[in-house]
């Protein structure tokens, strides 16, 4: 594969990686992206036709069809049974190594952290947590998927939703702040399985200052290119397991 080399040389000389990736990274394990021909914004289920892929993944219908928002939920949302790719365990390896500095998200399967990553900025929250929107009480992980409720309910009466930004939600400031600080202070930023079209995540890369930027994706991107800029035109799962084993790290 063209240009791993110079990918790996570009690692070598780095200290402190950071990558920015979404739904691409996650594919490879077997879950849907939202805008690429066979993704879950593309996929035709009648129940849910009518409405627009973005409502379903609103706050305006969690409010107010939560009986429709909940059903959208159990069917597209559980990640549970799902598995780390190469990617994901790549990247755990490099953090492993001193290498990388952060992950910064947009999906919301935890992933990167089953395949070990610790330092991992979820800045569209997570599936796997569960809280009551009324008082807070957390719950576990299979709680939603699993209850026979329509409307998962709360002993206190209020409605228990997972812990994930959905549209016309803000993002997690915590999050958000270690994910810009990440960015800010990396020497090489690498972008993977994104089309940075949803905001305001994807302005957070316009912090970046460093020596190295890197853009592993399928499709080309819109990205202010600095002058030792690699593009790389692959699946990244592919593009990490052939770096793996010219660099002898197991995956």
């Amino acid at each position: 594969m063209e240009n791993i080399e110079q990918l790996k040389k570009m690692i070598e000389e780095s200290k402190k990686i950071v990558f920015f990736g979404g739904a691409g990274v996650s594919t490879e394990s077997g879950i849907p992206d939202f805008r690429s021909t066979d993704g879950l914004y593309n996929q035709h289920d009648v129940r849910f036709e009518k409405y627009q892929p973005e409502y379903l993944l609103s706050h305006s219908c969690l409010i107010h069809e939560p009986k429709v928002y909940f059903e959208f939920h159990r069917q597209k949302m559980d990640t549970r049974n799902i598995e780390p790719n190469n990617a994901h365990k790549y990247l755990a390896k490099l953090e492993e190594q001193g290498k990388l500095i952060g992950v910064v998200t947009q999906n919301i399967d935890g992933l990167h952290q089953k395949a070990g990553s610790r330092r991992v900025y979820e800045i569209h929250g997570s599936a796997l947590r569960n809280y009551c929107m009324n008082c807070g009480r957390e719950y576990p992980l299979d709680y939603i998927f699993d209850s026979t409720e329509p409307i998962p309910t709360c002993d206190c009466g209020g409605t228990i939703r997972a812990d994930i930004t959905l549209y016309e939600e803000s993002l997690p400031e915590d999050q958000v702040q270690g994910a810009i600080e990440a960015i800010a202070s990396a020497d090489m930023l690498i972008i993977g399985g994104t089309s940075l079209t949803v905001y305001p995540a994807a302005s957070f890369i316009n912090y970046f200052r460093g020596k190295y930027l890197v853009i592993i994706n399928q499709s080309d991107l819109q990205v202010r290119q600095a002058e030792n800029t690699l593009v790389i035109r692959e699946r990244i799962g592919q593009v990490f397991t052939e770096l793996a084993k010219l660099q002898g790290i197991e995956l």
